[in-house]
């Protein structure tokens, strides 16, 4: 009896011991992935700073012509002046908000014609052979170009940013849901076609959900085209935005202004991305956690 109650006090404090032994390692781990954290904050900013200082440091020395380059503090009034007294076309946020909406717009219009032409073609060989042709040849034209046309065609309105903000997106967000529907697991498939799966149900319960790290990957750079697209489009002919703010600016020599309106639309772009990769994160919550070394 005494010899039993030996062995489970033994295997007891055996258990204890690693219990002990798991929680230091977990709590040391948990120690390093906060100072890396701590670690890659402090070079971010590390870096910014030394940027910005190096910048108005070469201007102020004049090893660079402020005229042309402008420095980081006068960027910094130029967008105090915005906030507090508005620009040549109105409020800052207005010229925010007039290219935000177009580029949403065309986000939304683009992403949605890319991703379902993409898997009706990838689902379809006889319709990406039929298109292919016509596909590439429309690929191969410099999107840019467009602006004018759009502009000529549509006007000074919105609906000239957005259609130039929309054949931005499609192609990118195309290639990628056609590529990710040529990419799914064909065993998966075979699978779903054996257990009865009719093609609207292997498209939608297997297809689909295979290429959506492909689409969502596109999201990310599609965002950006978006707002290309938009602040082109007002480049090249508008009555409010972001890209007539630049190109005010830049017709009155005033570099201050143009690296001032880059500021806010990479402001702009940076909480999109955020957010596309908080949806994604959401939306993939099925797939498994990716360590770095």
């Amino acid at each position: 009896m005494s010899s039993h109650t030996e062995s489970a006090s033994v295997a007891s404090q055996r258990a204890n011991a690693v219990k002990d032994t798991l929680a230091q390692a977990e709590a040391e781990a948990q120690r390093l992935v906060k100072r890396r954290a701590r670690m890659i904050i402090f070079w971010r900013l590390a870096i910014l700073f030394g940027i910005l200082g190096g910048w108005e440091l070469a201007a102020s020395l004049g090893w660079i012509d402020p005229f042309f380059y402008s420095k980081p503090s006068l960027i910094a009034l130029q967008i105090y002046d915005w906030f507090m007294h508005g620009t040549s076309q109105g409020p800052l946020w207005l010229q925010v908000a007039v290219t935000l909406e177009e580029t949403l717009i065309g986000f939304f219009i683009g992403g949605a014609a890319g991703i379902i032409c993409g898997i009706m073609l990838g689902r379809n060989q006889f319709l990406a052979d039929v298109f292919s042709v016509y596909i590439k040849v429309a690929n191969s034209i410099p999107r840019i170009v467009l602006g004018s046309v759009f502009v000529i065609a549509l006007g000074l309105g919105m609906a000239s940013k957005v259609a130039l903000a929309v054949v931005m997106v499609f192609f990118v967000v195309f290639g990628n849901a056609f590529q990710g529907v040529r990419e799914a697991d064909r065993y998966m498939i075979a699978n779903a076609q054996i257990l009865g799966a009719s093609p609207r149900q292997v498209t939608s319960q297997v297809v689909i959900p295979s290429a959506m790290s492909w689409i969502l990957a596109s999201l990310h750079v599609s965002f950006g085209f978006a707002l290309v697209g938009a602040v082109v489009g007002e480049f090249l002919g508008a009555r409010v935005g972001i890209g007539l703010l630049i190109a005010t600016a830049q017709g009155a020599f005033n570099a201050s202004g143009v690296f001032a309106a880059m500021i806010v639309l990479a402001v702009v772009g940076l909480l999109a991305e955020y957010l596309i990769t908080y949806i994604e994160g959401r939306l993939l919550k099925w797939r498994p956690a990716q360590f770095s070394a």
